[in-house]
């Protein structure tokens, strides 16, 4: 699975590197940055795909502050490049093999599903900056797992290969020695268009059950994602 994103599997099943849900995903991380009324002065992305997130942050928070995005895939960091200004600079390369001074913030949004040995990454990015922000798809539900193929889908097209709940994954950061600060519900499924007409299909149901008992709507219907703020 690493190879897709080094042999252009990834870019070929994704060539925008899912560029156009930056915005979306840019503002919820300022929204639990605001909320928490932190100040960062650097703030790194590592596995940034396109570099859009990073982009879109600078944008929001101005040239005062300096921005590093850390991207694997050779395809991908021909789209950062493009990108690139005075306060937001890009490598290819693993963050966590780089000898790095201690950050503000990191953010990994949607990775580490992708990762096999997820623990030793968690890890190690812990010691990189003083905040982590995480992005984490909830995969797993009571539909998910009866239907399977959204799972399998998920595995073939853009690699995941571990699937979390709410409780799973803050229990991962629990084992692997965070502090979660806080934490909130994402509705990609619900915010972003073009989802496919399934996705279409269930946006009502899945507005109104988590209306009602976002837990449980979450549980049962999918569709969602955890946004995460750890020491």
């Amino acid at each position: 699975m690493v190879q897709m994103y080094d042999d252009g599997t990834y870019h070929e099943n994704n060539p925008t590197w899912h560029e156009e849900d930056s915005p979306w995903k840019a503002k919820q991380i300022i929204k639990i940055i605001e909320k928490n009324r932190l100040n960062p002065q650097k703030i790194c992305e590592v596995g940034c795909g396109a570099g859009e997130i990073l982009n879109q942050l600078s944008l929001y928070f101005g040239t005062d502050k300096e921005f590093f995005g850390y991207e694997v895939s050779p395809q991908a960091y021909q789209l950062c490049l493009t990108k690139a200004k005075p306060n937001l600079t890009f490598q290819l390369s693993n963050l966590l093999s780089e000898d790095t001074e201690f950050l503000d913030i990191v953010l990994a949004i949607d990775v580490f599903e992708h990762i096999e040995d997820y623990f030793t990454f968690l890890r190690k990015l812990k010691n990189k900056a003083q905040y982590k922000i995480f992005h984490i798809p909830l995969d797993l539900s009571v539909q998910s797992v009866l239907r399977c193929s959204p799972i399998l889908k998920l595995r073939r097209s853009v690699g995941h290969i571990h699937y979390f709940t709410k409780e799973t994954a803050l229990e991962t950061l629990n084992d692997t020695g965070y502090k979660v600060i806080d934490y909130f519900y994402t509705g990609n499924t619900i915010d972003l268009p073009n989802r496919g007409w399934k996705a279409s299909l269930m946006k009502i149901p899945r507005k109104l059950a988590f209306s009602i008992n976002n837990d449980l709507a979450v549980r049962v219907l999918g569709g969602y994602s955890l946004l995460v703020l750890a020491e």
